[in-house]
């Protein structure tokens, strides 16, 4: 040390690691106190960049499987509307069976069919989710969902063997099966076997089911596709979002550690600069 009072480099040293020590120490002081690692930019401009593009990306794989649990939930109200119509049919089968007893009561037989006809219709048209026609009209076309990234679509055109925008809301044929049903009379349930009444009442009858038939075999199929389709964005989020905890997120523990040893050496610290902003006294032992 020097015997120059007028600037005190010592103690200036002295201060400067003071304040580093002090900057250090409140940092982890305040990453403590938040959780975060990266609390602005300057902290880590790549990691903060890197960490908010994987945030943009999990805000939209999480909206993607809000998409695939509604699209599930809709199928899941087609798929009971389907199956409500294929009960009807089954009765419908059963009619048209009874109908060859030469000693039925066809009238009676004539106007069930036409009640089971009308409550099919009924049902299709009101298959709704969200006052969303399901497997009628423009369901036809199908509804289209994000499950992934922006491109990663997913067209549920389910309701295509059934719904159409034209044909009155049904697709080709299916219509008129209904209308078949709906119009059935008690003469012509009287017709012999073979009939071209019974055989049309018949290849009504099997239009319908193979319509349903297709659509509920599609709803499987798209019901398994989504169930992928979810499992691999949960491990896509859960993966980003560890990425994202990474880059953002303290180790309290470490900054525990931090945060000690800089109290530790703010004290010591300051007590070496009270020592050294004291030393040049000793040139006034020059004067004595």
């Amino acid at each position: 040390m020097g015997f120059r009072i007028n600037t005190n480099i010592d103690a200036l040293r002295a201060y400067y690691q003071l304040a580093r020590v002090n900057q250090d120490t409140t940092q982890a002081q305040l990453r403590l106190a938040s959780g975060k690692k990266i609390m602005h930019v300057a902290d880590d401009t790549s990691g903060f960049n890197v960490g908010t593009s994987l945030k943009g990306k999990i805000s939209v794989m999480k909206a993607a499987k809000g998409n695939v649990s509604a699209a599930k939930d809709m199928m899941a109200t087609a798929e009971g509307a389907l199956l409500a119509v294929n009960d009807l049919l089954v009765k419908i089968d059963g009619k048209l069976s009874d109908s060859t007893n030469p000693t039925a009561d066809r009238t009676s037989l004539a106007s069930d069919i036409q009640a089971l006809g009308k409550e099919i219709d009924k049902t299709i048209r009101n298959a709704k989710f969200n006052n969303t026609s399901l497997l009628y009209s423009t369901a036809g076309s199908g509804f289209v969902f994000q499950v992934g990234e922006s491109s990663d679509t997913l067209n549920l055109n389910f309701a295509s063997s059934l719904a159409s925008t034209g044909g009155g809301g049904y697709a080709s044929g299916i219509s008129a099966s209904l209308g078949s049903f709906a119009n059935v009379s008690a003469s012509t349930l009287a017709c012999t076997s073979g009939s071209s009444s019974i055989a049309a009442l018949q290849t009504a009858l099997t239009s319908l089911k193979t319509a349903v038939s297709g659509a509920l075999g599609d709803i499987g199929n798209f019901t398994q596709r989504l169930d992928i389709k979810e499992e691999t964005l949960n491990v896509a989020i859960t993966n980003a979002e560890a990425s994202v905890s990474r880059l953002f997120d303290a180790d309290m523990a470490m900054e525990q550690l931090k945060a000690t040893r800089g109290s530790i050496l703010g004290q010591a610290a300051t007590a070496m600069l009270a020592q050294l902003n004291m030393s040049p006294q000793q040139v006034l032992q020059l004067f004595k």
